[in-house]
């Protein structure tokens, strides 16, 4: 990825979005202490342009939030943008009609020329129009290690999946739980999407969750992932924790040796004061592969028939994806931005680590991006099941897994 300072760079703002200030309410779920101050960023920028951020943060995952987002817009009741995941989640209210196409602004702006990798943005198109700004670049394949838990176990800090399975006895005899996992439904999902990408390995994970080839979830590839999913159910025996962020914090806090876990939860270590690679161990790929995926996050704007709201948008998403707002947002958030021109000076070293996969590594797509949304609520749900039934055998995801991506084919 090219990194560079751009001078001077300022925030385009549609005129008539100055000269007639409006208050945009804006529907999210950045609840955490990391995600409010990220969000907090887009929200001073906008407000910089002379219209206003109403914040309407939904307490809970995208899960929890995302139905009733979709409820006020199809009721009648639009806010002025709302956040949803890069993927398939808005395409039936953009195919309703219900969504206001960005493709005006974004031609005007160059973001296909900008936005990088280009996959990101075409996850913003339909039809051959771009109905949403994508704000950041999430992956959500990391293993992140509590320097301090394993020092107090006596144990070197792992370097991939193998030592940290090693490590869990000692772990369990020093009173520290060896990996937790929260019970929100997508924590498990992104358990088995890690242990695929990483232990299968990338090609078998396009074929299995990419290109939904049921074919591929019967290969030896797999049966080591599956194997691998079975020993992390028995690692995160004993998490108690419902939050993301909430077993994040048992991490933090040494509590807990490791977490798998996107990149948004370098924010809370951030939050904290860790320090990556002092404080804190963050493994892309689980330490096996030098691999990233491309989920993340965008805003989409409902239809509104008033040309002063119209306007207030426009100069949000222009906001949104500016220089300055990038770097600033993305900073907090732990994500890496959807521009490749913009100064990173102060990322971290796992946010090096990303942009230096995105650049040079292999990247595939995030599970939003590849499955429908019933397919990627009914892939959480199986998972959660298989981490809270210790005696369901893998066979018997295996018969779901293939339901699960015919469905989504």
């Amino acid at each position: 990825m090219r990194i560079r300072f751009l001078l001077g760079a300022t925030v385009a703002v549609c005129a008539a979005g100055v000269a007639h200030a409006e208050d945009i309410e804006v529907t999210h779920w950045w609840t955490s202490g990391s995600e409010a101050a990220a969000v907090a960023e887009f929200a001073k920028a906008f407000d910089a342009t002379g219209n206003k951020w109403v914040d309407g943060a939904i307490a809970g995952s995208g899960g929890v939030a995302r139905p009733v987002m979709v409820s006020r817009i199809t009721g009648g009741d639009p806010m002025g943008a709302t956040q949803f995941n890069h993927g398939q989640q808005a395409k039936e209210l953009v195919e309703a009609g219900l969504m206001r196409s960005l493709e005006d602004v974004a031609k005007a702006d160059g973001w296909r020329d900008i936005v990088h990798p280009a996959s990101i943005l075409q996850s913003c198109e339909i039809d051959g129009e771009i109905y949403c700004v994508p704000v950041n670049i999430h992956s959500q394949l990391w293993l992140w290690l509590s320097n301090d838990a394993f020092e107090k176990a006596g144990l070197k800090v792992p370097t991939n999946w193998e030592e940290f399975v090693a490590a869990a006895p000692d772990l369990r005899k020093a009173g520290i739980q060896p990996l937790v996992i929260g019970q929100q439904p997508w924590q498990a999902a992104l358990v088995f999407q890690n242990l695929v990408a990483a232990i299968a390995g990338p090609e078998v994970y396009k074929q299995v969750i990419t290109d939904k080839n049921v074919d591929a979830v019967n290969t030896p590839e797999m049966d080591k992932a599956f194997a691998a999913l079975v020993t992390a159910r028995e690692l995160a025996t004993g998490s108690n924790v419902q939050e993301w962020n909430q077993a994040t914090t048992m991490v933090i806090k040494g509590g807990a040796a490791g977490q798998i876990m996107g990149d948004w939860a370098q924010g809370e270590f951030a939050i904290a004061e860790q320090v990556a690679g002092k404080d804190y161990t963050c493994l892309p790929g689980l330490g096996v592969s030098d691999i990233v995926s491309t989920g993340g996050d965008a805003f989409y704007f409902p239809a509104i028939d008033d040309p002063k709201i119209a306007a207030a948008q426009e100069a949000l998403a222009r906001v949104m994806i500016s220089p300055e707002a990038q770097v600033a947002f993305n900073l907090k958030k732990g994500s890496m931005p959807v521009r490749s021109d913009v100064d990173l000076t102060a990322a971290n070293d796992c946010m090096r680590k990303g942009l230096d996969i995105l650049a040079n590594g292999t990247v595939v797509d995030g599970l939003d991006q590849a499955l429908s949304a019933d397919a990627s609520n009914q892939l959480s749900d199986l998972m959660i099941q298989f981490f809270n039934q210790p005696d369901m055998p893998v066979e018997k995801v295996k018969e779901s897994l293939i339901g699960i991506l015919q469905l989504s084919s």
